[in-house]
């Protein structure tokens, strides 16, 4: 009966430990509901770091945006000569 209870209480202390120990998740990033994509440009891929969006292009461009979706500055890509 005593092992039971102590089981018990050990179970209980270590659940409560680690709901008030854990780190809060920090928040998720925001996504633009729209990107300015220049004329012609079809997106391959997409990232996103802190306050900017990037988006690599199937023509070898990568695009980076701002938060809120208006176009920063184009990266032109150069594939490797074979």
């Amino acid at each position: 009966m005593t092992l039971t209870v102590t089981l018990i209480g050990g179970v209980l202390t270590v659940v409560w430990v680690l709901v008030t120990r854990l780190p809060i998740p920090s928040a998720h990033p925001t996504v633009p509901t729209v990107l300015q994509m220049p004329a012609g440009a079809m997106a391959a891929a997409v990232t996103m770091g802190t306050g900017w969006v990037a988006v690599v292009t199937t023509d070898s461009r990568i695009l980076l945006f701002g938060p809120d979706g208006k176009f920063w500055q184009e990266i032109a890509v150069k594939p490797p000569k074979s």
